[in-house]
């Protein structure tokens, strides 16, 4: 059986959606209703005041078409992160657990074969009907998650040019670590700009300097047996694909070096011959192609190391290799 990916990624969901609701100062049973609409008051509190955040995971068919999913615990914790500091109700681990594990089976037929896979988006939004909350948050929250067969977010093989953008942050940097919406539409300006103007296909945004990550993904750059990536900070994502890259490299023999680093120093490998990668549940790893530094377009001479640690990470995703680490977790269905 051949499945079909749509060719837009994320244009198409499973037709239900489990939704748990945070009313009267607790989570209610979850409910499931179809993903096609749901009913929400115009005043709620994340259309006006961005009281939400969200995450990104998949579920993939392995080699001998069981169906796993590649860490979701982590996900989980970092949306009760997202939550805390939005405040926002946080959701509760257990029916988390049981919502996403049966969205998964329900949709099993739907999963695709290897290299595609089923992208999860759990939501999280405020409720609160009342435009008057400016000051605090929303007592009241609904989680739900949508289920997405996608293919490649960015195609393998495929250009990836980024523009340097070292005047302008891509969101607030308390923010950064928050999966939310509004850090990814106050990148937009920068990227639509890049895109326009350079043909660039994303931003990395370096304010003074200080190289962090792109407007949707993390950044690394593989400078010989070094892979050097932005230490955890409050200022952006700190990613599960990255986490689980950075694991396989050192397993891999790289070594491994989170710390800030420049513009300058990005320049200066580059031109000697060093690699970069994006790191996403989405992007997986995508090796970059070319920078734009000052209006100067530089070549990445190969992206062999990134496509290495991308087969490494996705052997295991799709069963093609031992799961060393505990990373995937196996779907009755």
């Amino acid at each position: 059986m051949v499945r079909k990916v749509p060719t837009v990624f994320g244009s198409v969901f499973h037709k239900d959606m489990p939704v748990l609701a945070f009313e009267n100062g607790a989570w209610q049973d979850i409910r499931w209703q179809s993903s096609e609409a749901f009913q929400l008051s115009p005043g709620a509190h994340s259309l006006h005041y961005g009281s939400e955040c969200f995450e990104g995971l998949k579920a993939f068919r392995q080699n001998d078409d069981s169906i796993v999913l590649f860490r979701p615990d982590a996900n989980i914790t970092r949306m009760q992160q997202s939550a805390r500091l939005l405040s926002l109700p946080v959701p509760d681990t257990d029916a988390f657990h049981r919502a996403l594990f049966e969205l998964v089976a329900r949709a099993a037929d739907e999963i695709p074969e290897a290299p595609a896979s089923l992208y999860l988006r759990p939501t999280l939004i405020g409720t609160d009907p009342v435009i008057g909350k400016a000051g605090v948050g929303s007592d009241n929250a609904m989680l739900y998650i949508l289920a997405s067969p996608v293919g490649d977010y960015f195609k393998p093989g495929a250009p990836m040019k980024l523009l340097v953008e070292t005047e302008h942050m891509r969101c607030a940097p308390h923010m950064g670590r928050v999966k939310c919406g509004g850090n990814y539409a106050s990148a937009l300006p920068w990227t639509v700009k890049a895109r326009k103007d350079y043909g660039a296909h994303q931003v990395l945004f370096c304010p003074n300097g200080d190289v962090q990550e792109t407007g949707a993904s993390n950044f690394a750059l593989i400078n010989g047996n070094e892979i050097i990536t932005k230490p955890l900070t409050d200022e952006f994502l700190h990613g599960v694909t990255r986490d689980s890259m950075l694991k396989i490299a050192a397993d891999m023999g790289y070594q491994i070096s989170e710390r800030n680093f420049t513009v300058d120093e990005l320049r200066a490998a580059i031109e000697n011959g060093a690699e970069a990668i994006l790191t996403g549940t989405a992007a997986v790893i995508s090796p970059v192609t070319a920078f734009v530094i000052d209006g100067q377009e530089i070549e990445v001479q190969s992206q062999e190391k990134g496509y290495a640690i991308r087969k490494a990470i996705t052997d295991i995703q799709y069963g093609l290799a031992e799961d060393r680490y505990g990373w995937l977790v196996k779907i009755d269905v």
